[in-house]
């Protein structure tokens, strides 16, 4: 099996899954789990099609929303076998995991069992949770997580509910004319890499709210990481919680 993968959470994961050098081309995001003989072949908006064709991979795996529609078609006209994922919610990856797994040989139960175990733990926690949360990806121009996304599943399952969830974007614009009141801002690692040097705009955009760093990969990476991520995101909800109680009874 010779494989391209245009998703960076994909070639994460099939390095987990135990793929190797079975991954012959991979995007310049690809920076964890590529093998070190896999062809650089472009970015997820703009893969060199010809050196993808001229990798003869047995299938191309493709994602919905990180590559362009154009793309895949022009690999499907040269006769490639594209696959496209598209996970849109956390029981959405078992089904993805095994679709993996299943293109290597490989089983994929291992996986399968600690996502639903991560899913039982963290279950009966949300209700008493219902943190307001408000998380940015991008600056410049201002871009939040909004509804009918992976991440915005996965963040309402560990507690985090996020205040554009009735938004029709996905991922919507904002401005300072905005009124929101999140309890919570989440600042991701990825696609903007905020950091500390962020946090004057942010607080001019939103006021001095408490924020939290988190990891990016962590956040939109759905794969063998969802699993690690249910627990982690239902920790910080936890622990927002824990400190708007403990507000509260000191007043």
């Amino acid at each position: 099996m010779r494989i391209v993968s245009l998703v960076p959470s994909v070639t994460d994961t099939l390095a987990v899954l135990g793929a190797g050098d079975a991954v012959v081309g991979v995007t310049d995001y690809c920076v964890c789990g590529a093998p070190p003989t896999a062809r650089r072949v472009g970015g997820t908006k703009n893969p060199a099609v010809d050196e993808i064709v001229a990798l003869a991979p047995d299938v191309v795996v493709a994602n919905a929303e990180e590559n362009r529609a154009a793309d895949l078609d022009a690999l499907r006209a040269a006769g490639l076998d594209v696959r496209v994922t598209y996970p849109k919610t956390v029981p959405d990856v078992a089904g993805l995991l095994v679709e993996l797994a299943e293109l290597i040989g490989a089983d994929a139960t291992s996986l399968v069992d600690e996502l639903d175990a991560a899913t039982a733990d963290v279950g009966p926690r949300r209700p008493a949770l219902q943190i307001a949360a408000l998380t940015l990806i991008w600056r410049k121009p201002w871009m939040g997580l909004g509804p009918d996304t992976y991440a915005d599943d996965l963040l309402q399952r560990c507690g985090l509910v996020n205040v554009l969830a009735g938004w029709q974007d996905r991922y919507p614009r904002l401005d300072p004319a905005l009124v929101l009141a999140p309890e919570v801002i989440l600042l991701p690692s990825e696609p903007y890499a905020f950091g500390e040097n962020d946090l004057t705009a942010v607080h001019a955009l939103l006021g001095p709210l408490p924020h939290r760093f988190v990891d990016g990969q962590l956040l939109t990476w759905h794969g063998h990481r969802t699993a690690q991520a249910l627990r982690t995101f239902t920790a910080l909800a936890t622990a927002v919680a824990d400190e708007r109680d403990a507000g509260a009874a000191s007043r």
